[in-house]
Order: structure tokens, then C-alpha cells, then sequence
């Protein structure tokens, strides 16, 4: 099967999102992965290698692994990361079958509020964040569009996410969680975009892609919803108003469609994320 064929290094491993794709990828694929500053389970396994972006260079990896695919899940500097891209894509000129996968955000369209956004718009932002990522994804995508596959994300939930943890100490502790009344969104679930990363690599897809929800929501409806799933007790909601008129921070698939099995709704999205909590042991 083709599964056994690619080698897979995972930069940023040791993340929320990056150490569930290893979990996903692991037993189908060779697996490599890189951590920063964990120790114990991840300095153990020896398919995890130390990595600091900022100062170690990505090549040692690259010629150590010799990946197939690249899959970057790290956050840094802008200046590091585009270094990083441009070493990325000098090894990806080297051979055409090899193959990155870079993670992206709905930060690309913060300039565009007015509509939700599709993966064939043309990225907007007026945020650093946002102009740095469109540069980013410019760098290796630019000249390489059959080896690049740009993931665009939106709020990534899921039982044991960051965003779901926050919001149960808020109740624990009835302190206050943000909500923005008046921004539209999309979501999704660390769930369903490593599967949606597995069919990616399976099947050999490039382009850019908006991983996120078939449907929208307004944000301080989704948490509403999902603190409802979890009982009576409820946190603090803090309504935060940066705009006087609805605005959409909302990524929304239209070219790169994946099979109906791989889509997503904000009600699958609000389930998933009421969920009990489970054990992220390694």
C-alpha cells in the first residue's frame, strides 16, 4: 500500500497540532518528528529529533531523514520561518516527487471582513500575523504548486484543544472567557483535520485548501453551545465588540472540495468539543 512508501518528517511535532499528527501518521507511514524544549516522553522516542528553529539548520534533518514529506506545524519569527521556507523549497527543487505541507490560517484574509473567505480569493491582511503568513505561503508555494500543499486553518477545537481547555478552567474557576458577538466564523476539529491530512498524503494533492467547517457560526454562539454540552455551570462570557457590524473570520472550501466523509459542520464541531476529557498520554 502506499502508506509504506512515504517518509514523513513533521516539523513542530511536539505541538497541540503537529504531535496529533504524529499520532494519526504513525503506525501507516515512517515517521520523524521534531521537539523543542520537552523533555521525557519526546526526547525518548527516538523517531522525535531536537530541533530549534532559531538556531539549528534545517538541512541536518533533511540529509539525517531524507523526507518525502514535509509537514510544517512550527510557530517562530518571520525572519526564521522564511529561512526555514527557502531551505524547504532549494530541497524540493532537488526532487519533484518530494512533497510540503505548510499550515496556514484564516490571518490571511483579516483585511477582508465583509464576506467569508474561499481558497480561490486572492489573501488580504491587515495584521502582521496575516501579512506574514501570506509571505510564507508565497515563498514555497510560488514555482512549486504540484509539490505544495497550503492548509489554511480556522479555530481548531476538539476535546484536549487549547481553546477547550481555557474555556473549562473559565468554568472551574468562574473567570471570564472572550467572545466576539459580532464575528462569523468556521471550525473545526484536531479530529478531523488529521484525517483530512492523512487523505491529503494518500492521495498526492496539492493546492490550497480551507479545512474548516462547511457551515458558519458567530463566535460567541459556538462556545455557548459547547459549554451547554458540558453541564449547568457556566464561565464568565466577556463580550468582546471590535466592530459595530457583523464581520466573518470564516474560511469556507469552493475549488479544493474533499469527499463529503472528510467535510465537517459547526453541530459535529460543538458535539465533539462537549465531550468528557481524554488521556493525551503520549
Amino acid at each position: 500500500m502506499k502508506e509504506t512508501k512515504e517518509r514523513i518528517l513533521i516539523l513542530g511535532g511536539s505541538g497541540f497540532l503537529g504531535h496529533a499528527l504524529y499520532r494519526e501518521l504513525q503506525s501507516y507511514y515512517d515517521v520523524h518528528a521534531t521537539f523543542y524544549s520537552q523533555i521525557g516522553s519526546f526526547s525518548e522516542n527516538q523517531a522525535y529529533h531536537h530541533f530549534s528553529l532559531e538556531t539549528d539548520s534545517v538541512w541536518e534533518l533533511l540529509e539525517k531523514i531524507e523526507p518525502t514529506v514535509i509537514i510544517s506545524a512550527l510557530k517562530g519569527s518571520y525572519l526564521s520561518l522564511s529561512k526555514l521556507h527557502l531551505d524547504i523549497k532549494k530541497y524540493l527543487l532537488e526532487d519533484s516527487r518530494r512533497r510540503f505541507i505548510y499550515f496556514s490560517s484564516a490571518a490571511v484574509f483579516d483585511g477582508k471582513t465583509f464576506f467569508p473567505a474561499h481558497d480561490n480569493d486572492t489573501p488580504l491582511a491587515a495584521s502582521k500575523e496575516g501579512k506574514d503568513k501570506i509571505a510564507l505561503e508565497k515563498i514555497v508555494f510560488e514555482g512549486l504548486p504540484d509539490q505544495v500543499a497550503i492548509l489554511r486553518l480556522p479555530i481548531v477545537l476538539g476535546v484536549n484543544s487549547p481553546l477547550i481547555f481555557h474555556l473549562r478552567q473559565c468554568i472551574k474557576n468562574y473567570a471570564a472567557f472572550e467572545v466576539f458577538p459580532n464575528l462569523i466564523v468556521t471550525a473545526t476539529t484536531i479530529n478531523k483535520v488529521k484525517q483530512q491530512v492523512h487523505y491529503i498524503i494518500n492521495r498526492d494533492l496539492s493546492g490550497i485548501f480551507h479545512l474548516a467547517s462547511v457551515d458558519m457560526i458567530h463566535h460567541d454562539e459556538l462556545f455557548h453551545e459547547i459549554t451547554h454540552h458540558f453541564g449547568s455551570k457556566l464561565p464568565i462570557f466577556k463580550n468582546v465588540f471590535s466592530s459595530n457590524e457583523d464581520r466573518y473570520r470564516a474560511l469556507l472550501p469552493r475549488i479544493n472540495k474533499l469527499p463529503e466523509t472528510y467535510e465537517i459542520t459547526i453541530a459535529k464541531v460543538i458535539e465533539e468539543s462537549g465531550l468528557a476529557e481524554t488521556s493525551t498520554i503520549f
